[in-house]
């Protein structure tokens, strides 16, 4: 499982015309799920993406209560290594990554952070307002 968790001012994502997740003062995190992660894979990835000390004074959003956007991003797993068309190979179908994505966002809750999604297998807008900028890639 791979994220990109950035420090925000603001992010939302929008579906058809419709917001459906937003939040301010956070983190946005892109999520990937390749073929060989787990339940407890997703829950690892929770934990520490809320334990991170990302945010200002080096704090983590777990000690802030700061909300965070969780987005299912296939493309994290991309290949380009060999000519210019990615292959999506390592990526987990669809089928495979949703229950894992949906485990990431039940961990967080069950820690108590509050938590908006995107939309999986939705044509989504990602809208982002970097704080810092600050990035962090997350790689289990």
């Amino acid at each position: 499982m791979r994220a990109v968790v950035q420090t925000v001012g603001r992010a939302s994502v929008t579906v058809d015309g419709e917001v459906v997740g937003a939040i301010t003062d956070g983190l946005l995190v892109l999520i990937g799920v390749t073929h060989t992660d787990t339940v407890e894979t997703a829950r690892t990835m929770a934990r520490k993406v809320h334990e991170l000390r990302i945010l200002d004074d080096e704090r983590s959003a777990a000690e802030v209560a700061a909300p965070i956007l969780v987005v299912s991003q296939f493309t994290l797993y991309g290949d380009a290594r060999k000519g210019r068309r990615p292959s999506w190979t390592a990526a987990a179908p669809a089928e495979v990554a949703e229950p894992l994505v949906d485990a990431v966002v039940e961990a967080l809750r069950q820690r108590g952070a509050p938590v908006q999604t995107g939309r999986f297998r939705a044509h989504m807008l990602v809208e982002s307002v970097n704080v810092g900028p600050r990035t962090i890639l997350l790689d289990l």
